[in-house]
């Protein structure tokens, strides 16, 4: 039986890129919920995981380098009623747009944003990105990576986002959990992937040795001090999870407290435009 968030489309990554991973498990995250293909949005930006929006039956946007974001939030203020899920790199997401992120979470837009971090550039042939590891050689550092790499979850943590993740592509069925988890959360949500590059940056092993589940040794995500401990957890011991997760007011809910109701929710009468356009 045909998956109803499946185009069809044969994908066209690498064999054994971590993004096959996280479209099964998207796909089974939303059968789960229940979603209608109609009711969700899809907004990709530029890399690899561009394509996401190529291979789901769902409304989609495929939008510049680094604006996932942006067109997020408006869609979500332009209509309420729709389930927003962004899909970043971590170039897309933590270089170029990495200021739209801390925004995005301290005003708790009601969207998902899922980033394929695989610590590469893949899609322009393997160059350095903000959350490639010290010593690693790359297309743009041959001689080893000398930047000290940016930790997704503590950015997250710190700019007030109330819901606070990090899976393992590895680990899909855990993956498919915290994809549902992640789109249920009323408010901001993050899930910083793990997801290896097998051509230019292979991380299975190395990751599959380290990484443990916070739910399997008691982590409590209401507490927001241990989450920030977690979140500095980086070595032998890698933790994946919900690190934090919260309740606030969402930002449409207090911006349309302020404005008119967007059109999708109070209904223009545009007869007499159409008229004059006639």
């Amino acid at each position: 039986m045909k998956n109803p968030y499946s185009t069809g489309r044969k994908a066209v990554w690498c064999p054994g890129c971590g993004n096959y991973a996280i479209l099964a498990a998207f796909k089974k995250a939303l059968q789960e919920l229940g979603l209608k293909p109609w009711e969700v949005v899809v907004i990709s930006g530029i890399g690899c995981h561009g394509r996401m929006t190529d291979y789901l039956s769902t409304n989609g946007f495929h939008t510049i380098h680094g604006r996932v974001l942006p067109l997020a939030t408006g869609i979500k203020l332009a209509n309420p009623k729709l389930t927003v899920i962004g899909f970043s790199g971590d170039g897309d997401a933590y270089a170029i747009g990495l200021g739209h992120l801390p925004h995005a979470a301290r005003r708790n837009v009601n969207v998902t944003l899922i980033v394929h971090d695989n610590m590469i550039f893949g899609l322009t042939t393997g160059q350095v990105t903000p959350t490639t590891p010290i010593g690693v050689r790359t297309r743009s550092t041959p001689k080893g990576n000398v930047e000290h790499p940016l930790n997704p979850v503590l950015l997250a943590l710190s700019s007030g986002a109330t819901f606070v993740a990090r899976g393992f592509a590895g680990e899909p069925s855990h993956l498919a959990w915290l994809f549902k988890e992640a789109i249920s959360h009323k408010g901001f949500a993050i899930v910083d992937v793990l997801q290896p590059c097998v051509t230019f940056y292979n991380t299975y092993q190395y990751f599959k040795k380290r990484v443990y589940k916070l739910e399997d040794e008691g982590h409590d995500p209401s507490n927001y001090e241990a989450a920030l401990r977690k979140a500095l957890e980086w070595g032998d011991r890698i933790p994946i999870g919900i690190f934090y997760k919260t309740t606030r007011p969402t930002y449409e809910e207090l911006l349309l407290k302020q404005k008119e109701p967007p059109v999708v929710v109070k209904p223009v009468d545009v007869t007499k435009l159409y008229r004059y356009f006639r």
